[in-house]
């Protein structure tokens, strides 16, 4: 199948200037001084796209804007350590760096899931402002230091479909007993409704939903849904994106390999992080929209929202599931309140800027 075909590839493969102006040459400063080999290791099969490709971009950004003082190796899932042990890897000293989300970490830190994905929570322009404006950058590196990393923003899928299912949701009814794939705090919101979830790699999705160990699964979106061929296994497609409105890629430096960079390359990572973080929420925009014409008018994907019962109580639950957590895990209270404030500071203009315009845009256009 088109997916097989590549996996097997991806997980086998390592990875003019305006008139009269000369441009600048890329200047190799590396050989007068000692070049800093950091190996990063990620959550994504090797080269997927957006996800393993935004991860070759931020070693590649960092190399050529540290004019060759650094180099970055990428590992692909399960080619240094398996997916889901990025935090432990880079924390212990393993690599020097990871690519993955915080909310596979939540059996580990509890509050992480705050720095992907919140249900119901704010959009990814939002979320950005709240990082770079509003201190949210300032708790994470607090949570983080007491497991020796230090985190960035390096990538954001942007708003997430809601998940393939096998079959049509047409009340809540429909939802109790399915076995999901849907990770952070919207998965325990989901089993707060009835549904069986389960976090699983991202390379495992196909086989367990051809196999019946799921019958839906959350991944992406159009375009990295696509590339796994998830189409292939399920019918419907569900828009209803309340549980990732915005989804966070972290990057994690650990700390002692953070601490020994002079100043000048610390700069060089963190303005990488940023302008890769950029650069994977614009692409995303442009190849979600190709995908999602693909997935509709070649492969007849149908696409649905969840019924009203559905979202009230998905909404009901996410909001106990957070409570829940923030009245055990003292961190998880701090940094879900300044997530709130800054939600409810910033929302206002959000509904009558882009919201309302894309309200008449759908009217008019």
């Amino acid at each position: 199948m088109e997916r097989r075909n590549f996996l097997k590839t991806s997980l086998k493969t390592l990875g003019a200037g305006t008139a009269g102006v000369v441009a600048a040459p890329f200047v190799n400063t590396a050989s007068a001084q000692e070049t800093i080999t950091w190996n990063m290791v990620t959550s994504w099969p090797k080269n997927f796209p957006a996800l393993g490709t935004g991860a070759n971009d931020l070693a590649e950004r960092i190399e050529r804007m540290s004019g060759g003082r650094m180099r970055v190796r990428v590992h692909g899932a399960g080619e240094m350590v398996p997916a889901l042990e990025v935090f432990d890897a880079v924390s212990a000293g393993t690599a020097e760096m990871g690519h993955s989300a915080s909310y596979y970490w939540r059996g580990k830190v509890a509050a992480a899931q705050f720095f992907t994905a919140v249900p119901f929570g704010m959009t990814t322009t939002e979320t950005n402002a709240w990082l770079y404006y509003g201190g949210g950058q300032a708790l994470w590196d607090e949570l983080y230091a007491e497991h020796n990393l230090k985190p960035f923003a390096v990538g954001n899928t942007g708003t997430q479909m809601a998940g393939w299912f096998k079959k049509e949701i047409n009340s809540l009814d429909d939802m109790q007993g399915l076995k999901l794939r849907l990770p952070g705090l919207a998965g325990e919101a989901m089993s707060g409704i009835g549904v069986t979830t389960m976090t699983i790699p991202g390379s495992e999705i196909f086989t367990s939903m051809e196999t019946g160990v799921l019958d839906a699964a959350d991944w992406v979106g159009p375009y990295n849904d696509l590339a796994f061929g998830l189409h292939q296994v399920a019918d419907y497609y569900y828009t209803s994106a309340w549980n990732e409105p915005s989804a966070i890629l972290e990057g994690t430096v650990n700390l002692e390999a953070w601490n020994a960079l002079p100043d000048d390359l610390k700069a060089v990572v963190t303005e990488a992080a940023r302008a890769s973080n950029l650069a994977m929420i614009s692409e995303f925009a442009f190849r979600n929209a190709e995908a999602l014409r693909s997935l509709v008018d070649e492969h007849g994907v149908k696409l649905r929202s969840f019924p009203d019962d559905v979202m009230a109580a998905l909404h009901e639950s996410s909001k106990q599931v957070i409570q829940r957590q923030v009245e055990s895990d003292e961190a998880s209270k701090r940094i879900h309140d300044a997530y709130r404030d800054f939600q409810q500071k910033v929302s206002p203009f959000t509904d009558v800027g882009e919201f309302a315009y894309l309200k008449a845009r759908e009217r008019l256009v």
